[in-house]
């Protein structure tokens, strides 16, 4: 065999693999009608549909530059024009396999459970437009939740490039679950939904610098650092604890419990504020909104579990003006208006309140007795960490209650096609 002859038999294989990544649907993921109520909608299911196709034309147009005079072209430069139409095919394929992943488990048994986050993360937006109804632009496509392995939730935000995807960007959020998390009681997911909030509502930048500005006025650099650093998780933890109440702040207090080793060590550089510290900003938030007594109790449980005096790994300019700084930070993050929020601040376009509260310890006294939480679905997780809580009901029957409420209980209408 020649050394063409061995490059056309190259490009006539890579010919065979252009169209098998071209589109997904619900047949095709391989949905039955009994689980088309627990499927994302059937933009989400257009919209991946036209990213795919937009890579399937930029995998043609290189194709066909390929097969332009091929046998004219040196050797070499052959091989090269081969490999951008692979690095094109790279490309598609992780993008059909996140998209035919995601979809394709909600005709598993955790579809269920995935359409309850859905629209958990759906109700999280709906708080926002209730009350700010023009803060976002346009109708935005809601998170879609999955799961996967990993230690904790994660999210990948709307139209953000990943490394995954070969820089691919993302056509709307994305919200990981490690799959032992499922359980509708994880306060932990209203912060990963906040993370998403916070980037569509464009305060992402606006936020930090004026973190920075705050903290650089009171402390120096140093700290403004570090506190610019955090300033995203911060903002998701507070956001949280206004979409779920105090039970959101005690759910991700319950997440962040570790051995004093983990909890009181400093990483520097990290994106996540120190376990120990993390947990006073919550209690500051709790006191900020009016729940002094979640917020005593919170600490007293907390400062039972770890002393200070008994060691840490946390630098000691950190440690001692935290308790000058958290309250500063708290301020800036939650109660400080922001011009992309048109000049109001985090606690005035996400409200929650006594009444707020007392509804959802009704909500938990109902879903321990069996029964339906007349809540919207973010007040139902907190509702569902109460009723565990309680020990009055066990956790397998508690979740199912919830999840049938929360994911539509099948009531949706089936269609039987989602794309064209």
């Amino acid at each position: 065999m020649s050394v063409r002859r061995f490059l056309q038999a190259k490009i006539t294989g890579l010919s065979a693999r252009l169209s098998r990544l071209a589109r997904v649907d619900n047949a095709f993921v391989g949905l039955r009608p009994q689980d088309m109520p627990y499927a994302p909608s059937a933009e989400h299911f257009r919209v991946a549909n036209a990213r795919l196709a937009a890579v399937e034309q930029r995998i043609r147009q290189r194709f066909e530059d390929l097969q332009t005079d091929v046998n004219q072209r040196a050797p070499q430069r052959v091989l090269v024009d081969i490999a951008l139409v692979e690095r094109e095919l790279d490309r598609a394929r992780r993008l059909f396999g996140m998209f035919y992943e995601v979809f394709a488990q909600r005709g598993t048994a955790f579809g269920p459970s995935l359409a309850a986050h859905d629209n958990i993360a759906a109700d999280c937006y709906r708080a926002i437009r209730q009350t700010a109804p023009r803060l976002f632009d346009a109708p935005l496509l809601k998170p879609v939740s999955y799961m996967e392995h990993g230690y904790s939730p994660a999210t990948m935000r709307r139209d953000v490039s990943l490394s995954r995807l070969l820089g691919e960007a993302n056509p709307f959020p994305l919200i990981r679950i490690p799959w032992d998390r499922d359980q509708p009681w994880q306060s932990v997911f209203l912060h990963e939904v906040a993370h998403n909030l916070q980037a569509d509502a464009g305060i992402w930048q606006e936020n930090r610098q004026a973190v920075l500005r705050r903290v650089m006025g009171r402390s120096g650099p140093m700290l403004a650092s570090v506190y610019g650093r955090w300033h995203k998780e911060i903002f998701a933890d507070l956001a949280a604890i206004l979409l779920g109440g105090p039970a959101a702040a005690w759910g991700m207090a319950d997440f962040l419990a570790h051995p004093q080793p983990r909890t009181m060590t400093f990483r520097p550089g990290g994106a996540h504020p120190t376990a120990y510290l993390r947990v006073y900003l919550l209690a500051e938030m709790m006191r900020r909104m009016g729940f002094g007594d979640d917020a005593t109790k919170l600490l007293r449980v907390w400062q039972g579990l770890y002393r200070a005096q008994n060691g840490h790994r946390i630098p000691a300019g950190l440690m001692s003006s935290a308790p000058r700084l958290i309250p500063e930070v708290v301020d800036e993050i939650a109660f400080q208006t922001r011009r992309n929020l048109a000049q109001r601040a985090l606690a005035d376009v996400i409200r929650f309140d006594r009444a707020d509260q007392d509804a959802i310890q009704e909500g938990a006294r109902r879903l321990q007795a069996g029964q339906v939480a007349e809540l919207p679905p973010r007040h139902v997780v907190s509702a569902a960490h109460y009723a565990l809580e309680s020990g009055r009901i066990a956790p397998a029957r508690l979740a199912q209650n919830v999840i049938e409420q929360l994911s539509g209980n099948g009531k949706r209408p089936t269609a039987l096609r989602l794309a064209a």
